[in-house]
Formats: C-alpha cells, sequence, structure tokens
C-alpha cells in the first residue's frame, strides 16, 4: 500500500504547485517554537529545594523537644526539652529503677537487686534518644501528631546480671521429689514422686533485660521442669518389692534350729535408700541378726580369751576357745533371695567360727616363762589397810603387759569403791592424816614400781611420798591418788610381762615373769641436807593429832639400764622428803 496522500508530507497532489500554495512552505526554513519543559523541571527542583528546606528546618527546630505524646515506661514526658525529659525521668522513673525487682516462679516471689544484678537506667541517653536532631519521617510524624510510648535505656553487665538470677532461682525453685518406699510394721508404703520447676537462668536473664521498667512486675521467669532421680515407676517397682518382702514369714534354718522372722520383723530390717536414682532393697545385717538370735536359743556364743593363771605359784595358760557366730553377709543373702520369692521363703545358712583375741598360741609366744623380778614390803598393823592391799594384790594379780603396752597402777586398782571391797584407812592429805577408801593402796604403787624400776622398764610418771616411810626404799617409791596422782611405766622389750601379786607373811609381795631383756645396776644416794622434824600446833575444828615421823632430806636414786653391754636408761633422779612433824590439836 502507498503513501496516504492526505498525511505523508513527502506527497504532493498531481496538478499541484508548491509554488501556488503558500501554505505548503509554511514551515519550511522557520525557526522552531519554543519548549515549556525546562521551565517545569526548574519550577519543580525549586519547590523540592524549598519543601526539604522547610523539612530540614522544621526537624531542626523541634531537635530538642520530645514530642507531644510521648511516653517511657509509662513517665510523660511528651513537648519537653532533652533536660527537663532527663529531669523528670530521674525524678519519676529513676526511684523506681532502684527498688527491687519482683519476679515469680510457679506463685513464688522473690526480688532481685537491680544495681547489684548489673541493671543500669540511663536517663540521660534515653532522653538524648527521644530529643536528638534526626531526618527519618516518623519523627516529624509524632512531632505532628504525638509520640508513642519509648523503652528507657537500659546498660546490663550480663555476668551480674546472671549471678542475680541465680540467686533469685535458689529462693523460686521448685525441687523435683523422689518417691519413697517405707515399711510400716507389716505393710510396705510409698510416697509419689513429682517433677520440680527451675528457672531457665538465660532465658530469665533476657526476659528481665527487656522487660524491667517497662512490664508491671512481678516478671514471671521462664523455666523448665526438672525430674526427680527416683521416678514414679522406680517407685512403684521398689513398692512391688517391698510388698513381696512382708508378704509372708521368713524361716531361717541355722545350727540346728529354724527362726521364724514374720513380716514386721522383715519390715524392720529392710529398707529402700535412693541411690543413683533406684530405689535398692537393703537389709540391716546387725538387726536380722538381732531378729535370729531372738527367736533361737543359745545360738551364738562369745570366744573365750586366753589368759594367764597362777597353778603353784607358776603361770599356766587357760581358755582360749573359739566362739561360733551368725555371718552377717552370709544370712542377709539367704533372707534376701527367700523374702523376694514367690515360693521358697526358707533362708538356710551357718554358724562361722570367731576366735579369741588372745589364743592359747599367741600367748605361748610372749615369753613368759621366768620370774625374772621380785619386791616386797612390810605391812602395818592396820587391819582394813591390809585387807585393802589384799583386793588391790588381786586386781594387780595376772595382769598381762604385752610389748609396747604401758601398766598404769590405778587401772588396775580401780575401781576404788566399797562395792569393789575397799574400805576406809589413812591416807595423807594436805600433810595431814585422814581416812578414805582405798587408804594404803599407795604401798602397791610402790611395789609395782619397783618391778617396773628393777626390770628395766621405761618409766613414764610416778611420784614419792611427801614424807619418807622406812617401810619403803628412800626415792624409789610412789604414791597415788585416783584422777591426779598414777604410776605408770611402759614396757620396751619384745617379751610380754605378766604380774603376780599377793599378801603372806606380813608382806605385800609382786613379781614379775618374763623372758630377762634388760640388765639393771642402781645406786641411791646418801639422806643430805636433812631437816630435823618439829611440832606444830593445829587450832582447826578437824585437827588430828599426830607423833613425829621422820626428818626430811634429799636423795638421788641412780639407774643405768643396758643390754649386751651397750646402755639404754642412765637415769639420775631427785627427791625431797618434807620433815612429818609431830602435831599438837589445841
Amino acid at each position: 500500500m502507498g503513501p496516504d496522500p492526505q498525511t505523508d508530507p513527502q506527497r504532493v497532489p498531481e496538478g499541484t504547485s508548491a509554488e501556488h500554495d503558500p501554505s505548503l512552505l509554511s514551515g519550511v526554513g522557520a525557526e522552531p517554537a519554543p519548549s515549556r519543559v525546562p521551565k517545569v523541571a526548574l519550577w519543580a527542583g525549586i519547590g523540592v529545594v524549598v519543601l526539604a528546606g522547610l523539612y530540614v528546618g522544621a526537624q531542626w527546630a523541634l531537635a530538642d523537644t520530645v514530642p507531644t505524646g510521648t511516653t517511657v515506661a509509662g513517665v510523660d514526658v511528651g513537648g519537653q526539652s532533652s533536660a527537663e525529659a532527663k529531669a523528670t525521668l530521674d525524678d519519676q522513673l529513676g526511684p523506681v529503677a532502684r527498688e527491687p525487682l519482683p519476679v515469680e516462679l510457679a506463685g513464688t516471689t522473690t526480688s532481685i537487686d537491680p544495681a547489684a544484678s548489673g541493671l543500669t537506667l540511663d536517663t540521660r541517653a534515653t532522653a538524648d534518644a527521644l530529643t536528638s536532631f534526626s531526618l527519618r519521617p516518623q519523627r516529624l510524624w509524632e512531632q505532628v501528631f504525638g509520640g508513642t510510648d519509648r523503652p528507657p535505656v537500659v546498660h546490663v553487665d550480663p555476668d551480674e546480671l546472671r549471678d542475680g538470677v541465680e540467686g533469685a532461682a535458689k529462693s523460686v525453685d521448685v525441687a523435683p521429689v523422689d518417691g519413697t518406699v517405707t515399711f510400716s510394721g507389716d505393710e510396705a508404703r510409698s510416697t509419689e514422686a513429682s517433677a520440680g520447676t527451675s528457672v531457665d537462668v538465660d532465658a530469665a536473664a533476657a526476659t528481665i533485660r527487656t522487660k524491667w521498667l517497662v512490664t508491671e512486675p512481678p516478671i514471671v521467669l521462664p523455666s523448665h521442669p526438672t525430674e526427680p532421680d527416683v521416678t514414679q515407676d522406680e517407685t512403684d517397682a521398689a513398692l512391688a518389692v517391698a510388698q513381696q518382702v512382708v508378704s509372708a514369714p521368713v524361716v531361717v534354718e541355722v545350727g540346728g534350729q529354724r527362726a521364724e522372722l514374720p513380716p514386721d520383723a522383715l519390715g524392720d530390717s529392710a529398707s529402700f535408700p535412693a541411690k543413683d536414682g533406684d530405689l535398692a532393697l537393703t537389709w540391716d545385717e546387725d538387726a536380722l541378726v538381732a531378729a535370729v538370735d531372738d527367736r533361737t536359743k543359745d545360738l551364738e556364743s562369745s570366744p573365750k580369751d586366753a589368759h594367764f593363771v597362777f597353778v603353784d605359784a607358776k603361770p599356766v595358760i587357760r581358755g582360749g576357745t573359739d566362739g561360733a557366730s551368725l555371718d552377717p553377709d552370709a544370712l542377709t543373702k539367704a533372707v534376701d533371695a527367700a523374702a523376694t520369692s514367690d515360693d521358697d521363703r526358707t533362708a538356710t545358712t551357718k554358724l562361722v567360727p570367731v576366735e579369741p583375741e588372745h589364743s592359747k598360741a599367741d600367748l605361748s609366744k610372749l615369753g613368759v616363762k621366768d620370774r625374772i623380778v621380785e619386791f616386797s614390803t612390810p605391812l602395818t598393823d592396820d587391819a582394813v589397810r591390809t585387807q585393802n592391799l589384799r583386793v588391790g594384790a588381786a586386781h594387780v594379780d595376772g595382769t598381762l603387759v604385752e610389748p609396747g603396752k604401758r601398766f598404769s597402777v590405778t587401772d588396775a586398782l580401780s575401781p576404788i569403791t566399797p562395792e569393789a571391797g575397799y574400805g576406809q584407812a589413812h591416807v595423807v592429805t594436805d600433810g595431814r592424816t585422814t581416812d578414805a577408801i582405798g587408804g594404803g593402796l599407795s604401798q602397791m604403787a610402790t611395789n609395782t614400781y619397783n618391778i617396773g624400776f628393777l626390770a628395766g622398764y621405761e618409766s613414764i610418771t610416778h611420784k614419792p611420798h611427801s614424807y619418807w616411810y622406812d617401810r619403803y626404799p628412800a626415792g624409789r617409791e610412789s604414791t597415788m591418788y585416783i584422777g591426779q596422782i598414777d604410776m605408770v611405766w611402759e614396757n620396751d622389750t619384745p617379751f610380754g610381762v605378766l604380774l603376780q601379786a599377793w599378801v603372806s607373811g606380813g608382806r605385800l609381795h609382786t613379781a614379775a615373769w618374763s623372758t630377762k631383756y634388760w640388765t639393771v645396776t642402781s645406786h641411791s644416794g646418801p639422806h643430805r641436807d636433812v631437816v630435823p622434824t618439829t611440832t606444830t600446833t593445829d587450832t582447826s575444828a578437824g585437827c588430828t593429832p599426830q607423833s613425829a615421823g621422820n626428818d626430811g632430806f634429799t636423795i638421788t636414786v641412780d639407774r643405768k639400764v643396758s643390754r649386751a653391754g651397750k646402755v639404754d636408761k642412765d637415769e639420775h633422779k631427785t627427791w625431797t622428803y618434807q620433815p612429818e612433824n609431830a602435831v599438837v590439836c589445841k
């Protein structure tokens, strides 16, 4: 299709000349008409600049003014300057930020100290965030149409906040409850297990961080359940075992006897303590042994220690027989198997021999074979005093002092009471003669001291009398007083020492049987620095007159103890006796 003669400017209709039609030349060689587009763009640009200037100016003018209606954690600061907003927050929100913060878990409330927990309110930063210059359209919008509630700026120390949450958790955590199984008589009982609730520390710290001062307290802390160590399933399983234990009696067969343990006796002996999350059946071995003993006759017997006795004044070993006893472990295993059985509730066990602490063989090895030393002192004419020494001799006679052990005269003679056979006789107290239970027993202290002295044993403690009595060797004697003064020596040999004591021929006799180990030499020096006796007058109500005794003096006693020519002890002991003055009562 060819060009349209009415629209195509390049085509001219036939029979027509351009020269004769001026309209055809109207646009040829003329200037184009001016365009309006640049003017519109110019004015549009000017408008944008003006509007931007107005926008920036408005933002700048309102930069230090908090938008009307703005609140921070419920505190109205709208229309205030930055300084005014800070002052308002300091006045109204500051005290709240210093108060303890209530927190809650499972209905239990406690509180944390914000400052101690690393929570700090920054009112300056909060006010600045509300008033500082910004080109955000939202800010201008809020200035025109009103602000909203804004969160305060808070600084947090994560470690301190965690510590604060952990401290609060101790008050609000709900501990799980383990299930239990117990016995009441012949009945098995249980208590239910229940889960606990514990604060989720990390989540709680995050919650407090975002809700402090913003949310009405108390703040509910996130938590997680904590399971008990002993669950309900474990409790139910243990209860089934417990019910089986007390379902019927258990018969124990031992030593030719039968002991029927009723359900209540089984319940008294059994328990289900929690261990590693389990309730395990546990037996009280002592209770089981007692239950069997109570239902048998003379089933168990005690061993009899071997001991020395004197026959024809010589030591002989007697006793040393085994006893018989239930084996607690074997008994427990047998009862456990029977009590948890569905059918056979018979427990069979055996008695086991119990050896004595000291057997005949033990004593035979001690080397008690020879009388290595003996010592005696004369008696007085006081019959009660002599009787006290007879009783004391019976206590000391047969006393065995094993190697490395000590002999104490007060231990050997005790108890010094009338019930033990002791009577009232003369003693010296505070320099005066009076009567007391066990008077005269210091003579046994002197005799046994000399046994240790002559045998070469280690002297541990002793104290001579205040006055010298010539029935004793001067400086080689000892007094005693229960609870205050004792005479003790130690058997420092590898052999046992068996003491022998008796009263005869007007003398108190003592001897030691052993194997000679030490060689002893001794020497008593002269009486020196003698102080003659005098007469004193006593006007007290309890005065007892007495005649003068021996003069006072000082003496030194030497002892050298050796073995195979080598000296082991080289002693020099000095003692000063007081004069025993006569006493006249007025």
